[in-house]
């Protein structure tokens, strides 16, 4: 006869039932990284966002105890590096370091790009933010941006801004100023970040937004002028360059944030120890200290928030996009 079946044993059986699926989780955490990670970012060597993943995976591989590699796949505005790694195995190993452009601007701009960003990768945390500064030859003009916005309207209501690719945040959110500021754009876009550097110090373009470390090493050179920021107050590195909304344009507020990325079907347990080491390793004082100097804003935070802001910014971006009428494809 079949002994009858006590709450106590029902709980018992629970109990190692639930042991059961999370050990498995719980010994592979254990267990990861066994091996050497492969980090990807969609920009060149000596860039901001080259600086950034570098400086991160250095910290990342000491916390880890493996070595971290940093691999460029530059192109695109950080697409071919974004479509490695969303095709890539979901094992933990292969990491990627992505921007708003590849992220939230791309899915909008293009038609026919051949990942899926909310399908194929999931977000681990958000890194780190950096602004942009709007400058203009030193020869022009305007001293400030009412000055610009001024002389935009004058000229046919149309300037030409130098970006760094199609698709980029320079790209959409010169558009955006113009949108507030009621004034065209002849966007004229530049493979090379050397290429359009010459082309506003020359003063072959009217204006470019620049991210804040590459404004500021430039404008040390005198041959830019800073006319306002998108920061939400005057940035340490630049502290004589008001904000746009000191200067009357409180909702040109966009930056471009940085997040690291695994795969969609990494294991949640890795997931979960990936976003304790990039925690840990922003929290190191010279980690900090040197990505502060190269312009960038610290963030670090859980999977779940970096979602939510993914979410919004996705939403923010396809608006500007749609507004320009803009097809990459």
């Amino acid at each position: 006869m079949t002994a009858p079946i006590s709450r106590r044993n029902c709980l018992a059986a629970g109990l190692a039932a639930s042991l059961a699926c999370a050990l498995p989780g719980l010994a592979l955490a254990q267990a990861y990284p066994s091996r050497p990670l492969r980090l990807s970012v969609g920009f060149p060597p000596g860039t901001g966002p080259d600086v950034l993943t570098r400086l991160l995976g250095i910290k990342l591989g000491e916390l880890m105890q493996q070595p971290v590699v940093i691999e460029n796949r530059a192109g695109a505005g950080g697409q071919i590096a974004a479509q490695f790694v969303a095709k890539s195995a979901p094992d933990g190993y292969n990491l990627l370091i992505a921007d708003v452009s590849a992220i939230s601007i791309a899915p909008a701009a293009f038609s026919k790009l051949p990942y899926d960003p909310l399908k194929e990768l999931v977000a681990v945390s958000e890194v780190a933010r950096t602004d942009f500064v709007l400058v203009v030859p030193a020869s022009s003009p305007a001293k400030t941006y009412a000055e610009f916005v001024k002389m935009a309207l004058a000229d046919k209501g149309r300037v030409n801004f130098a970006t760094f690719g199609a698709g980029t945040p320079g790209h959409f959110g010169a558009e955006m100023l113009a949108e507030q500021g009621r004034f065209k754009i002849e966007p004229v876009h530049f493979r090379a970040t050397g290429d359009a550097v010459t082309a506003i110090a020359s003063g072959d373009v009217n204006a470019a937004l620049m991210s804040v470390a590459l404004a500021s090493a430039q404008l040390k050179g005198g041959k830019m002028r800073a006319l306002a920021s998108t920061a939400p107050a005057r940035l340490a590195l630049l502290p004589d360059v008001p904000t746009f909304a000191e200067s009357g344009y409180p909702n040109a507020d966009f930056s471009a944030w940085f997040c690291l990325f695994v795969p969609a079907g990494t294991p949640e347990p890795i997931i979960s120890a990936l976003n304790t080491q990039v925690l840990a390793a922003l929290q190191n004082a010279d980690l900090r200290r040197r990505l502060e100097e190269a312009g960038f804003s610290i963030i670090g935070n859980s999977p779940e928030a970096a979602k939510r802001m993914i979410a919004a910014e996705n939403i923010k971006w396809k608006k500007v996009v749609s507004a320009t009428g803009f097809k990459g494809d």
